[in-house]
């Protein structure tokens, strides 16, 4: 089984800056396409920033310029930079990672717990 644990989130001030962090643990032998989702109440979970299987990135056209995704892959931890925040950045963050186990026996779909960001003066 594999667990993420995110950490990062909080309130920051219109124009500042947080960084999240998504740490990976368990039988993994190899990590797949991954990214960063954010969710407000009453609408859906939106794509934030993603990296496909060759790390390659992709990023909301809300974000871009903005934020910055990266990865450890020493570490197993994804990373989301988030830089001249606003308030409409204001939502719950939750970090996906597509993961092979140690067995071998296919690529799973991995949630982390979600960490509130809010942006607020």
């Amino acid at each position: 089984q594999v667990q993420l644990v995110e950490s990062g989130g909080g309130l920051v001030q219109p124009g500042g800056s947080l960084r999240l962090s998504c740490a990976a643990s368990g039988s993994i032998f190899r990590l797949g396409m991954v990214g960063w989702y954010r969710q407000v109440p009453g609408k859906q979970r939106e794509l934030v920033a993603g990296l496909n299987s060759w790390r390659m990135p992709n990023y909301a056209d809300s974000v871009k310029g903005r934020f910055t995704i990266s990865i450890d892959n020493a570490k197993n931890t994804l990373y989301l930079q988030m830089n001249g925040l606003k308030p409409e950045d204001t939502a719950v963050y939750y970090c996906n990672m597509q993961a092979l186990g140690s067995d071998r026996s296919g690529y799973r779909d991995f949630w982390g717990q979600g960490t509130q960001v809010t942006v607020s003066s």
